[in-house]
């Protein structure tokens, strides 16, 4: 890498405008005590590790993965970009408490769940501690990471990949003795994290920010050549770096199609936390649905909704439109004159694929939820996903616990005279809503009224219509609606419980990962208390947390 990017040569901490590079040399602080707190089965699978190869030796695995001890071969840096934050440039910003060990390269294609050829080049992994100290971008702060936000974000990644949506994953986690000091004082933790790549859409605005085009290109065609390979043949035509945008474009779509349909909420979608190459990075004060509100905002500092869930792929498209410009930059003979007329356009067309991208990404997915065929009714997003979720908006119903409930449907429509049945599910979905009471009559009917004017004849056009048939289509529906999901509850509950026990974690994480589409009878012993409490209502303590930028 140092062959093809210019780098500092300086290791010092000390805050610094970094001009002429795009990362610079940066030594992890040593970390007080450390201790390993949790490590991911399938995240060490990725670099062809088992979670025996920690265990075997947890001491020495919480030295190398707190930063305390340098692999072999191991020169760590940190990455210099910039990005607009709420809509406002903020100019260099970087990895203020990051720092890549190194790039890892396995015989493996990555685990990422993302669509074939999403994913980047086969195995490799830029291998990142999160928490590990001072870097020259970390400005006025520390650089350290404490406990609640690096549980947070390890369970997160892991949990998020197992869902099926697009993101950067997890390695390990360690927890160490120093006294972080945020609102209060708290305990520090550093995370391993993995992706192809932590090049983000500020890696590019920087550089052009400056008007250093050289550079810029430098990026531009280190990024094809490792992470968009099928593009690199093209890297001569000056067009490429259109097809580079469509691609990120395409990725960004599917990615936030997938977090609209779990019902995930980012909370901070500042262009230095999008992902070039569509994967879901950089974990605040994000948070799942609780209630079906669109207007939910996750982000405690965020209080004009910016970031609130129904506006994430407007805010992904205007990001994208920050990310073009650079890009345009690029096609013409002289970055320094403005982009043609017909690189504009060129620009445009594919800035505005995004909402046809999105929508199809997002209509698949839902389809699948409810159980829709993609050979029948193109009109199904109109006529029956968004009613059903309209009625759980008015309803303020559990989203997560919505959608799992509705995999009983199909069976309980194909049994006759089974009103019983059909009552029981209402009630359940009402115990999960905050209806008042002068709409909850009104509310029950037009449920009932949904599934068997709307929902049922639309099942029966695809042959839904006998037992067997509404079974398979349950059995279907409960592999892409999710029983468990990383409430803020749920994520507060392990973050409490493991001030005594760290195992709680690892233990979370086993539910959300290999079990978070399970009912209770498949889970395995150790875990069914804990399955059962995760899956019901939220508690009265847990009722509208959130979270902000602070970690």
């Amino acid at each position: 890498m140092s062959g093809e990017i210019p780098v500092p040569q300086s290791r010092f901490r000390a805050s610094r405008q970094v001009r002429g590079a795009l990362w610079s040399w940066a030594v992890p602080t040593e970390q007080d005590s450390p201790k390993l707190a949790g490590v991911s089965s399938s995240g060490a699978q990725l670099l062809g590790l088992t979670r025996g190869d920690f265990w075997r030796d947890p001491s020495l695995a919480a030295s190398v993965w707190s930063g305390n001890l340098r692999l072999p071969g191991s020169h760590p840096w940190a990455h210099c970009y910039g990005g607009h934050q709420f809509g406002v440039w903020a100019d260099q910003l970087g990895d203020g408490r990051a720092i890549s060990l190194g790039q890892v390269v396995t015989t493996s294609p990555p685990g990422l769940a993302s669509p074939p050829g999403l994913a980047g080049p086969p195995g490799l992994w830029e291998v990142q501690l999160k928490g590990a100290g001072r870097t020259p971008y970390s400005r006025f702060a520390d650089g350290y990471a404490v406990r609640r936000s690096s549980i947070r974000e390890y369970l997160a990644t892991e949990h998020m990949s197992a869902l099926g949506v697009p993101t950067s994953r997890s390695l390990s986690l360690v927890f160490t003795d120093r006294v972080v000091e945020r609102e209060e004082p708290e305990l520090g933790a550093v995370v391993t994290r993995l992706a192809p790549s932590w090049v983000r859409f500020g890696s590019f605005e920087l550089p052009a920010s400056r008007g250093d085009f050289a550079l810029l290109r430098r990026l531009a065609d280190y990024v094809i050549h490792h992470h968009f390979p099928e593009l690199a043949p093209l890297i001569a035509e000056r067009e490429v770096y259109i097809r580079l945008l469509q691609a990120t474009i395409e990725r960004t779509a599917a990615m936030v199609a997938a977090w609209q349909a779990v019902g995930f909420c980012h909370g901070v979608m500042n262009t230095d936390n999008m992902s070039v190459l569509g994967l879901t990075i950089d974990y605040g004060p994000y948070a799942f649905l609780d209630a079906y509100d669109p207007d939910f905002i996750c982000n405690h500092s965020d209080p004009a909704g910016r970031y609130a869930f129904r506006e994430q792929p407007r805010v992904a498209l205007w990001n994208l439109v920050r990310l073009a410009g650079p890009l345009s930059r690029l096609v013409g003979q002289d970055p320094e004159e403005d982009p043609t007329p017909e690189t504009l356009d060129a620009v445009t067309k594919a800035l505005n694929s995004f909402g046809s991208e999105f929508s199809r990404n997002y209509a698949e997915l839902m389809r699948l939820k409810l159980g829709l065929s993609f050979e029948h009714d193109s009109d199904d997003m109109a006529t029956i996903v968004q009613p059903f979720l309209d009625l759980l908006e008015r309803g303020h119903t559990d989203y997560t616990f919505a959608m799992r409930a509705l995999c009983d449907v199909p069976l309980l429509l194909t049994r006759k005279g089974a009103a019983g049945g059909m009552e029981q599910h209402i009630d359940a979905l009402a115990a999960r809503s905050d209806c008042s009471r002068r709409l909850d009559k009104e509310w029950r009917g037009d449920i009932r009224a949904f599934y068997e004017d709307a929902y049922g004849p639309r099942l029966a056009k695809q042959g839904v219509i006998d037992e067997r048939s509404a079974l398979a289509l349950g059995a279907g529906m409960r592999l892409a609606n999710p029983r468990h999901v990383l409430r803020n509850w749920v994520a507060q509950d392990i973050i409490d419980q493991a001030d005594d026990d760290v195992a709680v974690i690892d233990q979370a994480l086993e539910l959300l990962t290999t079990h978070a589409f399970d009912d209770d009878d498949s889970v395995p012993e150790h875990l069914k208390d804990m399955a059962e409490r995760y899956a019901g209502p939220v508690p009265k303590w847990g009722e509208g947390l959130q979270c902000s930028c602070s970690s």
